[in-house]
């Protein structure tokens, strides 16, 4: 996965001109797409479109700040429809617009060409089970909320608390099948995993077909196929969000696994009374492997 990374840093410099088609990249790799970006948002720090941004500004500047030729010019030489796009791109990335750091030559931010290199990590092993399951449902109450990457997403705790405690405890009773017990699925996450971006939460249970769910219910019909099922405990939500980190830096580059579209789903096991500890299995859609890992 190294080698996929620094593959597509270096074909992100051979476009900086033109539109990276990240679909016949990720396959000529042997990989999806899915799975190339989520991989390099979480190792980067970025999204990859934040990434090839922010390079595509850094190379422009050379040409803004030494004269070579008309700010259209340039601003159509890498890929914008007018001199205002790229301005606006310009700053976003600079601080400055195009036509001061021509005039005064600055100041520029630069983003040093990434390369990504194999550290030793996993001194301690994962917790961590393969599951084939057939279809399944997810069951409950859904709502849209941004993507937080550290601490408390409070968009979803103002969602969870304002359930009644007689709606946890007839979602449970509907529940028949793994992930088993109360559920926090995200789903419909930008490819990109940006933090900020929204995505559907819901907060609910698996279901099997023999179940027969309520009209005012939310319903995420989920695809047969394999998981990746990680189990930690710890202070909560950071223990989880440290694990799913983990996954991109330590678990999936060591195993012949890679994630797939669908919901992540996160099932409490066992928590504190009030939640500042908890046991959780992380669930991940995943392909491509032939080994069971335990």
């Amino acid at each position: 996965m190294i080698a996929w990374l620094n593959r597509l840093v270096d074909l992100v410099e051979e476009s900086l001109t033109e539109d990276l088609d990240v679909v016949r990249v990720a396959t000529s790799l042997g990989t999806t797409e899915y799975h190339l970006r989520r991989m390099f948002s979480t190792l980067a720090g970025m999204p990859l479109s934040e990434y090839v941004r922010r390079r595509r500004m850094t190379v422009a500047a050379a040409d803004v700040v030494t004269g070579s030729g008309d700010l259209l010019g340039i601003a159509v030489r890498y890929g914008y429809g007018s001199a205002e796009a790229f301005g606006r791109a310009f700053l976003s990335v600079h601080g400055v617009s195009p036509g001061r750091a021509r005039r005064d030559g600055g100041p520029l931010r630069s983003q040093p060409r990434l390369r990504f290199r194999l550290t030793v990590e996993g001194a301690l092993p994962m917790d961590v089970r393969i599951v084939t399951r057939p279809a399944f449902r997810l069951v409950g109450h859904a709502t849209r909320v941004p993507l937080v990457h550290q601490g408390v997403n409070t968009a979803i705790q103002e969602h969870v608390t304002s359930l009644a405690p007689q709606e946890h405890v007839r979602l449970k009773g509907l529940g028949d099948t793994e992930p088993h017990g109360l559920l926090a699925v995200s789903a419909d996450i930008d490819p990109d995993r940006r933090e900020g971006t929204e995505l559907t939460y819901v907060h609910g249970v698996a279901v099997t077909d023999a179940v027969e769910v309520p009209d005012d219910l939310d319903v995420i019909p989920v695809a047969a196929g394999s998981w990746a099922v990680f189990r930690a405990a710890g202070p909560y939500p950071s223990t989880l969000q440290a694990v799913w980190a983990a996954t991109a830096t330590e678990w999936f580059p060591s195993n012949p696994w890679q994630l797939r579209p669908g919901p992540e789903v996160v099932a409490v096991l066992d928590r504190a009374d009030d939640f500042s500890t908890a046991t959780v299995e992380l669930w991940l859609p995943v392909e491509g492997g032939s080994t069971v890992q335990r």
